[in-house]
């Protein structure tokens, strides 16, 4: 039995959420996202300005006038959720967690896809893969996914996103659209990808189209003035100490941590993967209308 207070978060979510697809964004995600190839549909008879590659040279022969194969989309796809469930998504200065903001987006893009027919599968991931909820369609499917991301319990606390991604490749046999929700942080720091990550986020975008989703918080990007803080790393349990009485090492912080975002987004640039960069005091729907914007013009375009 699911806890009521548990049931009313989740149903919030479903509201607040299905209102942004309704108005905005169901068309766009089946704009943006195409299926794996084309379906034969029927034949037709030929006319004025249809490709000639498409005759159907067996019934033309039989009819003795041209005939074409018409073919219509193939439309259903699946959309895998590759979802950081590590430590450092519990925090967040605003009332809302990385984690929460990270359900939130899962839940639009989940309601988009079974608006289009489409399955949805989920991965959650610590330094481990900690569950795998294969694709399936349907609403009530869906409200396991937010349910999941939203209360499931890591059995660890640090993040191996390559492992998370290997094993994506194992489970998911077909294309997949691949949203990897993650706050990217990683011991090289906030703006580096390391080699084994760079690589592997590469070969899995050979195979599925993935979108890399970076959430962040406020505090992530420029400190409190609130003098010396004592703080601890929710993934390893490492604990320093900071003054954030100086206005200079603020205006310092700031800057560095614009440049790592930057950077990031220059290297999911360069290895071909579209990127969004949410926060969580920023309302979000505004950035997923650019991102699927920007997609839509580059395909019109190629």
């Amino acid at each position: 039995m699911i806890p009521r207070e548990i049931l009313k978060k989740i149903r919030q979510i479903e509201i607040r959420t299905n209102r942004i697809v309704t108005e905005s964004l169901a068309g766009a995600y089946h704009s943006v996202f195409k299926g794996q190839g084309m379906n034969f549909d029927e034949v037709r008879e030929y006319q004025p300005g249809d490709d000639v590659r498409a005759i159907d040279w067996n019934v033309t022969a039989r009819m003795n006038h041209p005939f074409i194969k018409k073919f219509v989309e193939e439309r259903e796809l699946t959309l895998m959720l590759v979802v950081d469930v590590s430590g450092s998504g519990l925090f967040g200065s605003r009332g809302q967690s990385k984690r929460e903001l990270a359900a939130e987006i899962a839940s639009v893009l989940a309601f988009s896809a079974i608006r289009n027919n489409d399955k949805v599968g989920l991965i959650l991931y610590s330094d481990a893969v900690e569950k795998f909820i294969p694709p399936r369609k349907g609403r009530g499917h869906v409200l396991r996914v937010i349910r999941e991301v939203l209360f499931f319990e890591p059995k660890r606390r640090g993040t191996d996103m390559v492992e998370a991604l290997e094993f994506m490749a194992r489970v998911t046999a077909h294309r997949a659209i691949a949203v990897v929700i993650s706050d990217f942080l990683t011991p090289e720091g906030a703006g580096v990808l390391p080699k084994p990550m760079q690589t592997a986020l590469r070969m899995a975008n050979r195979r599925h189209d993935v979108v890399a989703v970076q959430i962040t918080d406020r505090y992530e990007l420029e400190l409190p003035a609130l003098g010396r803080l004592v703080l601890e790393d929710a993934e390893t349990g490492e604990v320093v100490e900071l003054n954030t009485g100086n206005a200079a090492g603020r205006d310092a912080f700031a800057v560095l941590q614009q440049r790592n975002h930057a950077d990031l987004a220059r290297q999911f640039r360069s290895s071909g993967i579209d990127s969004i960069q949410l926060r969580t005091d920023v309302p979000y729907g505004a950035a997923l209308g650019k991102f699927f914007e920007t997609r839509e013009k580059r395909r019109l375009r190629g």
